[in-house]
């Protein structure tokens, strides 16, 4: 089953190890945005998905993260379907921040 069935999403950020502090700077960013939301958040053994209604600020948040945290950025657009009025592409954007271990 989807769990994503029925929530509209454009843009997908993956964190990579799991960390409190990146994903808290994701929702403050996403607070001062009005016409952004988060579709839904699902978090496993290995790292947080956050799924947001617009892939180009899922975009702007990923640099916003590579400059604020020590980590490697990966962005990938995919095309998920067609508006007929504009006879545009539309794209889903996936954004993978892998935060680099730190050294004890």
């Amino acid at each position: 089953m989807n769990d994503l069935q029925g929530a509209y999403w454009e843009g997908v950020i993956q964190i990579r190890p799991k960390n409190k502090e990146v994903i808290s700077f994701i929702r403050n960013q996403v607070k001062k945005r009005s016409e952004v939301k988060i579709s839904k958040e699902l978090f496993f053994k290995y790292g947080a998905d956050i799924y947001i209604t617009s892939q180009r600020f899922a975009r702007d948040i990923g640099r916003k993260l590579k400059n604020n945290f020590d980590g490697d950025l990966k962005i990938t657009k995919k095309i998920y379907g067609r508006d007929r009025q504009k006879s545009k592409s539309l794209y889903r954007a996936t954004v993978l921040f892998r935060l680099k271990p730190k050294e004890q």
